[in-house]
């Protein structure tokens, strides 16, 4: 299933909905319809919100298995409850992160290639212990952005980037988890935009302690949180998954990468992340950048300069959806 997070028009509270043939459909209003015309009042139990699902996913997961596979016999676009549309078309709601307030936000460094090419920027070689150790830093979690929003270009900031990345969304949560046992934990998938003020990084690199305030202005997650059946064929002999990851800036490709690159998986990133520490439902995991996935990585000179005021930068996953935002 592909979950959203959204707001109607006009309406500032969250609504929690799934997609389906085009259409965002409202689980509530959804479960109200199959209480009233259906004489089904299980599905009123489901939280009102994605995040409240995660807390405990398997059951609720099943339950909205269910309640989608009822509607798919029906006419969803004309469905109602208590006068209200059942569903709207996507282009009619403004889609936010799958997860607006998680409690922690855990990016990881774990693709080869983009790794190698940083660092020799800095003239450095690879580190071994980077092959053994999935590492991370924390960023911030109260600014952040869905598919469509505007980002405000960051104060002090000449050299302003993207990076192409892809999230895990935490079911459940839990505390040293053996990476063997942590795919119960993966609710989902997501793409992820780590924007980046270079010139702001920078400055803070060389001291030891970053990144943070080159990075904790923005980060951009979504259009959807995809649950890992519909990846299923999408893996291949070897365990990796398969998806092309591409970044256009203005309609100009830039980065093309692909998720089979990452060298450290999810497992050994989550094992890593609830070691001595509590994972809780929510919380994102971020793969790092993709090799090709930024502008420091390409060079400015070599892909139009860095991102300006009113550039459009359109982050594409396949299976996984379009993140798309404007900076202003």
């Amino acid at each position: 299933m592909k979950f959203v997070t959204y707001l109607n028009s006009g309406n500032k509270s969250q609504r929690f909905g799934f997609m389906m043939d085009g259409y965002v459909v409202d689980v509530f209003r959804a479960a109200i319809f199959m209480n009233e015309e259906k004489h089904e009042p299980d599905y009123l139990q489901i939280p009102s919100s994605l995040h409240s699902c995660l807390e405990d996913w398997e059951p609720n997961l099943i339950k909205l298995q269910r309640l989608q596979n009822e509607l798919e016999v029906e006419p969803i676009a004309n469905l109602m409850a208590n006068g209200q549309h059942v569903s709207l078309q996507e282009s009619d709601v403004q889609l936010l992160p799958p997860i607006t307030n998680p409690s922690t936000f855990r990016d990881f460094y774990a693709f080869e290639q983009h790794v190698k090419a940083a660092r020799k920027l800095r003239g450095l070689e690879m580190h071994p212990d980077w092959f053994r150790i999935p590492i991370f830093y924390f960023s911030n979690p109260n600014a952040l952005y869905g598919h469509g929003a505007e980002i405000p270009y960051p104060k002090n900031t000449e050299e302003l980037d993207f990076e192409l990345e892809f999230a895990v969304i935490i079911a459940n949560g839990g505390r040293d988890i053996k990476a063997d046992d942590a795919d119960r934990l993966i609710a989902g998938y997501t793409i992820c935009n780590d924007w980046s003020s270079r010139n702001l990084q920078r400055e803070e690199m060389p001291m030891s302690l970053g990144p943070a305030k080159g990075k904790d202005f923005a980060t951009s997650f979504g259009p959807y949180m995809v649950t890992p059946d519909e990846l299923a064929d999408a893996w291949d002999n070897d365990g990796k998954l398969q998806l092309r990851m591409t970044c256009h800036v203005n309609d100009t490709l830039i980065s093309d990468g692909n998720t089979n690159d990452l060298y450290h998986s999810f497992p050994t990133m989550i094992e890593r992340a609830s070691m001595n520490a509590n994972l809780v439902a929510g919380d994102y995991l971020g793969s790092g950048t993709v090799g090709t996935g930024c502008i420091l990585e390409l060079r400015p000179e070599n892909t139009g300069g860095w991102i300006q005021k009113g550039d459009t930068v359109r982050m594409e996953v396949e299976r996984l959806g379009v993140l798309e935002n404007k900076i202003i």
